[in-house]
């Protein structure tokens, strides 16, 4: 009889033990990854803290964040730039396609940063949107709201031209 009312104080004593750690401020939820380039160069590709998405715009899957969320959290990011996107290449089915591409692509610039992402209320998270603005500099936001929306937080224009000499 002993043995069995110890054994049940055991499971009570476990189960409150693993309610604590299924609280809603360790769920995790997967997000889509968009990016939207304000700058006049290609972003081929990015990452979000390795998880890798296309840089052309629109979404992409996915990105795992807390469903709520928390004081420093932060994304690295990854990315790719093509500074001469409009460059004329052979067609691919050509020979000459090949050694054209390997020159390309030779300018290609690879970048990284590391950003905090902003708040968001409860759990009301709309995947993250990475921001690629001039001067290899990014913002991110989570808003549901998209961009040129007077509520979405990111103001900075589409088509930004290069300044001469980028601040340090």
């Amino acid at each position: 009889m002993l043995r069995k009312m110890m054994m049940r104080g055991l499971y009570a004593l476990l189960g409150l033990m693993l309610y604590g750690c299924s609280s809603a401020d360790n769920e995790m939820a997967g997000g889509n990854i968009e990016a939207v380039n304000h700058t006049r160069n290609a972003i081929n590709w990015l990452s979000v803290n390795g998880y890798r998405a296309d840089g052309g715009g629109g979404s992409s899957c996915c990105v795992i964040m807390p469903t709520k969320w928390r004081p420093g959290l932060m994304a690295h990011i990854e990315w790719e730039v093509d500074p001469n996107r409009n460059a004329k290449l052979p067609s691919v089915t050509s020979i000459e396609f090949r050694e054209a591409y390997a020159k390309h692509s030779a300018n290609y610039q690879h970048h990284s940063a590391t950003v905090e992402i902003p708040e968001w209320p409860g759990t009301d998270s709309c995947g993250l949107k990475v921001h690629f603005l001039v001067c290899n500099q990014i913002k991110v936001t989570t808003s549901c709201w998209g961009y040129g929306s007077p509520h979405n937080p990111i103001k900075e224009p589409l088509e930004m031209k290069e300044p001469a000499v980028c601040p340090r």
